[in-house]
């Protein structure tokens, strides 16, 4: 057996960091994914706040980056937004976008349910940070891995 060192094939991974262009295309919003096999904390969201801050996702201009966490041996996900996101956005925000994302995970179908989040934030996001003439990508669009 081949050891895999992405969880993503590399087609997978170009798909998703196009995905993730197209989306910031449409927003001044930043999207990152990060994925790892296991969670190393209980608490997901715990998790995906370490790497949030670990990213410094926290210094984008407008505090409106979004991380897509995904743990795939502790099938374990969240979503998580910036203080800019959180402020203006109402507590379910996120809740639709994870259902789905859910529904594809239980079938095995990653790729699927990560670029329909990816596309879910963007559209959401743009509502409320539409993208300015002068914007800047301010975070890189690749994955990272832990």
């Amino acid at each position: 057996m081949l050891f895999q060192k992405h969880f993503f094939t590399e087609e997978q991974r170009k798909a998703i960091v196009q995905a993730i262009t197209d989306a910031e295309a449409m927003t001044s919003g930043e999207i990152r994914l990060h994925v790892e096999a296991k969670c190393k904390n209980e608490n997901v969201l715990e998790r995906a706040t370490e790497i949030f801050f670990q990213l410094k996702m926290n210094k984008t201009l407008h505090q409106n980056g979004a991380l897509i966490y995904l743990a795939h041996e502790d099938k374990k996900f969240a979503i998580i937004g910036d203080k800019g996101i959180n402020e203006v956005v109402p507590a379910t925000f996120w809740d639709g976008t994870k259902e789905v994302m859910s529904g594809h995970f239980k079938q095995n179908e990653f790729l699927e349910g990560i670029l329909f989040a990816i596309q879910e934030t963007g559209s959401h996001l743009k509502q409320y940070f539409p993208l300015h003439a002068n914007d800047k990508n301010e975070l890189t669009n690749e994955i990272s891995e832990g």
